[in-house]
């Protein structure tokens, strides 16, 4: 397009809607078993005779209501290029059948529903239209590619990821036939321009609320409403990942990769923080690396607007998604990096992230991943106290330098530590009087100062199981400085593993009070984590007829995870280098059953999901994608095959998709 401001096509725009979906599957012989109602017979035409009227007999006791006992999901094969069609969009061929304890049950058929694709115009709630997945600059102005003369266009996401779903009980969104509920979507980055050259991390991420109208009879989700949430006030975004609905109905939002403020500071700077300062601000010296790498909380207003708080004392790291327990004030974090660590913030006051305690853990002996093995101990160390505004006052005023000093070859004075950092040997030395400058802005390095277990590889998502209080975290790969010799492996972190598991695995960990920190202080709160153990992990394997090297049958690089309470079951979403389509599974915990529900298409990761339990009465399962036809050395064998048709599919591999899982006939209930 020449005009930044020209939709698509209205039929190119259809086209792709229609490929990115699969079809709404027919019932077929699927079962829908119910108690069966008493039955009359046919009466005569004739006028009846009429008889004196009987005592009226008492009337019959309501049947109880049928309540909600199970749930089971039957999963689908992989696709293959016996049908490569499949293989190139979102295909779901998975079954869900929910029990109850009458002994009547029902079960659905499941397909993918989305609700724009990235780069189709929506409506604007004000009779015009936006772009969806757009990208706007700290003034709200649409950022332009420019990058091929003639074919300017404002830039949009190839790559939504989390996702919150809920509902608020005074919403005034005008235009809804059912009922209004509202989604939060962060687009986490663009992966080329028009030219076809990296844009990774070089533009500010947007987050968009989604007003919907949920229909009340089918428990169907349409579009009425998109707005974008202006960012100025938290600095902009930097690469908002996974993300998680709080138990007070917010979004809390990701910035991971937290840009290394010594490489910025740097004679040469860093590139790519340069181009990112200069699509934000219009210049490549205003962004500061330190506003950077934390935590921004969405609330969602009941007109479909939100507003953005960004969380600065919940540690600089490489935030991924964050859950917060039912006491309001716990959070467990993953940290999607490189001798990453497993972090915890307890904040003073329920329901507010703005002050608190920032632990990271420190692991005992013989951390395995073996599900068999016993689990490992945790001890937790106590990195500092803050508040958010403290911890932005300093980000505002202080360089790198002024924090530690850092060196990348070995200075020879004893006074430096050695470490490792995203897999890099680095040898520092804190200035007096740093430490919670140090803490809460070089949170990475500050832990290793402090003897943490700095050595976690991609520790991505996390959940909860309420019920049985056990946590969940994802390690998307088992590998390097997890692995004894591995490259950043230091003896130091207590993690030692006898090989990799490139394939990755979930890991669980016990929750539990009375617990106090490495320095003999209580923690204050009954949901710390104590111990860890393997739940599940996949199997790396020779490359198969597809180029998978880990086994289809069973998760590669879990990333996304989240936890359903009444379903007992924990959904895991793929962003694999090792399987030729990612993924989205359901584990039930009880039963140990894993079953496939969705494949993504070739070559993109499953993205944006969230397990709702019930809203207005129905469930829903969100779940997006991302970069479509991203090919790596696995797909070798099926590339030439798949990339005309993601192409065809996801508008010259620019788009992806948004949505939930649906059902036919209706949305799923776990209620009568």
């Amino acid at each position: 397009m020449t005009d930044s401001t020209k939709a698509p096509s209205a039929s190119r725009r259809h086209a792709l809607k229609l490929m990115g979906a699969a079809p709404m599957l027919p019932l077929g012989g699927v079962a829908f078993l119910t108690a069966c109602g008493g039955g009359g017979s046919n009466g005569a035409v004739f006028p009846p005779i009429v008889p004196p009227a009987p005592a009226p007999a008492p009337a019959p006791a309501p049947a109880p209501a049928a309540k909600f006992a199970s749930a089971e999901f039957t999963g689908m094969p992989a696709p293959t290029l016996a049908d490569a069609a499949a293989m190139a969009t979102t295909t779901v061929g998975s079954t869900f059948k929910v029990s109850f304890d009458n002994g009547s049950s029902t079960e659905y058929k499941l397909a993918y529903q989305p609700f724009f694709l990235t780069g189709d115009m929506v409506s604007d709630g004000k009779g015009g239209q936006i772009l969806a997945g757009g990208y706007v600059d700290i003034n709200n102005k649409p950022i332009i590619d420019t990058s091929v003369a003639g074919k300017n266009r404002q830039f949009f996401s190839d790559s939504p990821d989390g996702t919150s779903l809920l509902s608020l009980p005074n919403a005034t969104v005008t235009g809804i036939k059912g009922k209004p509920v509202f989604a939060v979507v962060q687009f986490e980055y663009n992966t080329r321009d028009l030219s076809g050259a990296d844009t990774y991390g070089v533009l500010p991420s947007p987050i968009a609320v989604l007003t919907l109208d949920q229909d009340q009879t089918t428990g169907k989700l349409s579009l009425v409403k998109y707005h974008n949430v202006d960012m100025s006030s938290a600095h902009g975004l930097w690469i908002t990942c996974g993300a998680s609905l709080s138990p007070w109905n917010t979004h809390l939002s990701s910035e991971e990769y937290e840009p290394d403020a010594f490489a910025a500071a740097g004679s040469s700077g860093d590139k790519q923080f340069k181009a990112y300062s200069k699509n934000v601000f219009g210049d490549e010296t205003t962004a500061k690396p330190y506003h950077y790498g934390h935590l921004p909380e969405i609330t969602v207003n009941p007109d479909g607007t939100g507003s953005v708080k960004k969380h600065y004392c919940m540690g600089r790291i490489s935030h991924e998604l964050i859950q917060v327990m039912p006491d309001n004030r716990t959070a467990i974090m993953g940290d999607d990096y490189t001798n990453g660590g497993f972090f915890m913030f307890v904040a003073d006051k329920e329901k507010d992230l703005s002050a608190g305690t920032l632990y990271v853990a420190r692991y005992d002996a013989g951390y395995s991943i073996d599900p068999a093995a016993a689990a490992t101990k945790i001890t937790w160390i106590n990195l500092g106290h803050a508040t958010s505004a403290e911890i932005e006052n300093l980000a505002n005023t202080l360089n790198p330098a002024d924090i530690m000093d850092v060196k990348t070859s070995d200075p020879s004075d004893a006074s430096y530590t050695l470490l490792y950092a995203n897999g890099k040997a680095n040898y520092v030395k804190l200035k007096p009087s740093m430490e919670k400058a140090a803490a809460f802005l070089e949170t990475h390095r500050y832990a290793n100062l402090k003897g943490a277990s700095m050595a976690f590889t991609k520790m991505e998502g996390t959940t909860v199981n309420i019920k049985d209080k056990v946590a969940y975290s994802a390690l998307q790969n088992i590998q390097d400085s997890m692995v004894e010799k591995g490259t950043g492996w230091s003896v130091a972190t207590n993690i030692a593993l006898p090989k990799k598991l490139s394939a990755g695995g979930v890991m669980a960990h016990n929750l539990a009070g009375g617990q106090k920190d490495t320095d003999g202080k209580s923690i204050n709160s009954d949901w710390v984590p104590t111990q860890t153990r393997a739940l599940i992990v996949g199997e790396d394997i020779a490359s198969d007829a597809l180029g998978n090297t880990s086994n289809p049958e069973k998760i590669a690089n879990p990333d996304n995870l989240k936890f359903s309470e009444k379903l007992r079951t924990l959904f895991i979403g793929e962003d694999s280098s090792s399987h030729v389509n990612n993924f989205l599974w359901a584990y039930n915990i009880d039963t140990k059953k894993l079953s496939r529900i969705m494949s993504i298409p070739a070559g993109g990761e499953s993205t944006g999901l969230h397990a709702v339990d019930e809203l207005n009465g129905w469930t829903y399962i969100m779940s997006n994608f991302q970069h479509a036809g991203d090919w790596g050395g696995i797909h070798s064998k099926v590339q030439g095959t798949l990339d005309p048709l993601v192409r065809k599919n996801y508008n010259d591999r620019y788009s992806a998709a948004v949505g939930y899982l649906t059902a036919d006939p209706i949305q799923p209930k776990l209620s009568k």
